[in-house]
């Protein structure tokens, strides 16, 4: 097994650093074989380490993972663990192309509010907590555009946590294409509290 070390020094939009050294190690293939990167720094391109991600140990840290480079397409948000393929970490293919780190610039607060209009027009709703099903919860099935006042935290297409993945930190995001969805389709969300 030949392990890669990063040297880059790509850092993202983040005002802090956190404590502590963050590490994950990406595989090439299944059950953590072959070729391996070694990552603990924000990458806007592995395309160079590896050809295709089928494993991942992520040893610390909370990372967000792209299919794409330039930390677009599809979201992978992955806590420490061990992800022996692609579909524990709900991949639909093998492709991950950039990473980042999420830094605790955030505090011990949370709260997201939601709206049904681009813009932050329509009816808005508030939340301070994870929630599992947002239709139960407020009767939406939709986000527009959302405000995060405090905390970082992850949407999913689907309830129950499951379907793409969508990160959010604090911010404006005035139409659901700013936050890298292709529809407007919230079905649940979650804090962040693991970094």
């Amino acid at each position: 097994m030949i392990c890669l070390e990063s040297e880059l020094e790509l850092t993202f939009d983040f005002q802090a650093q956190p404590e502590g050294t963050k590490k994950i190690v990406f595989f090439e293939d299944k059950n953590f074989q072959g070729r391996c990167y070694e990552c603990s720094t924000d990458c806007l391109d592995l395309r160079s380490y590896f050809n295709r991600c089928s494993s991942i140990k992520v040893e610390s840290g909370c990372w967000v993972l792209y299919e794409l480079p330039n930390y677009t397409g599809y979201q992978y948000i992955l806590s420490p663990g061990e992800y022996p393929d692609h579909q524990q970490w709900m991949g639909l293919i093998d492709n991950i192309k950039s990473c980042r780190c999420i830094k605790n610039v955030y505090g011990k607060n949370w709260k997201i509010r939601f709206y049904n209009k681009q813009g932050f027009g329509g009816q808005a709703a508030e939340c301070v907590e994870d929630c599992p099903s947002i239709y139960d919860a407020f009767k939406f099935r939709e986000f527009h555009s959302c405000v995060v006042m405090d905390g970082a935290w992850v949407l999913y297409e689907q309830p129950s946590y499951n379907g793409h993945q969508y990160f959010l930190e604090r911010g404006e995001y005035p139409n659901y294409t700013d936050w890298g969805a292709n529809s407007p389709a919230v079905g649940s969300f979650r804090m962040i509290k693991e970094f």
